[in-house]
């Protein structure tokens, strides 16, 4: 019997990044739960979930801010699962601020999780593929604010712009080793970044919790805010072969409020 493929998904202790995780081992995938130390318990957790419903997967710590931390975090894939197969960058972070009261600490934070984080899992992860022979599949984290920002969002959505732009390049040079790179843009979700968004904008907006959310719900043409399953869906047809034949492309999943 050979051995499964194996995915590694950062940030995926919670939010998007577990229903990813989850929907990947559910695909057959072992799977390594990639998240901050910090969040050890709740990585776990995912993986605990993953075995219950009959699939296989590892726990990891990763800081995608650290070169080496995410080698070791590919190294400790391949120990796991004898070889990296899958590669989803989900780790990211947002911030809601003015962009006129902005600290450039706070830019600088954002671009290092979002972007350089992204270019080192891509690098990481496309290293590993090559030496093992080409082929393979990195994803990444773009979002509907890289085509379309949202105000008070505007270094999160500058990142997200980055995102898109490394992941057609990586495509153009990856395509020789049959690696394809896409990435996939969520609309509004169900998940605690979103919770904070809502929280400030409906302070902006004198608005009271929620209402900020709606307000911005009301353009979605399928009518419902989205939950981590609808990108995980998304993500395990970018992980499997029936996406063999596509590259550099950045996919909304955002019920239709934003046309590509």
């Amino acid at each position: 019997m050979s051995q499964p493929r194996v995915a590694v998904v950062t940030g995926a202790a919670r939010g998007i990044g577990r229903g990813i995780a989850e929907r990947l081992g559910a695909d057959g995938l072992h799977v390594v739960v990639a998240d901050l130390p910090a969040m050890r318990d709740s990585s776990q957790e995912v993986v605990d979930a993953i075995s219950s419903a009959g699939g296989q997967a590892t726990a990891a710590d990763v800081d995608v801010t650290d070169e080496a931390s995410v080698e070791a975090l590919v190294q400790a894939a391949v120990a796991a699962g004898g070889s990296l197969d899958v590669f989803v960058a989900n780790a990211g972070i947002a911030q809601v601020e003015y962009l006129v009261e902005y600290s450039k600490a706070d830019f600088e934070k954002i671009l290092d999780v979002n972007v350089t984080g992204v270019f080192l899992c891509y690098q990481a992860a496309a290293r590993q593929m090559i030496a093992q022979g080409g082929g393979g599949k990195i994803i990444g984290a773009a979002s509907i604010v890289a085509f379309r920002p949202f105000a008070l969002l505007s270094p999160y959505s500058a990142s997200k712009w980055a995102v898109r732009g490394l992941t057609q390049g990586a495509a153009m040079e990856w395509a020789r080793h049959g690696i394809t790179v896409n990435a996939y843009g969520p609309g509004i979700v169900g998940t605690a970044m979103w919770d904070l968004i809502d929280e400030k904008l409906a302070a902006d907006e004198g608005l009271q919790k929620g209402e900020a959310i709606d307000k911005y719900s009301q353009e979605i043409l399928l009518g419902r805010v989205s939950v981590p399953e609808d990108v995980a869906n998304l993500v395990s047809f970018l992980a499997g072969p029936d996406s063999d034949y596509v590259t550099g492309q950045t996919m909304l999943v955002d019920g239709g409020m934003q046309f590509s």
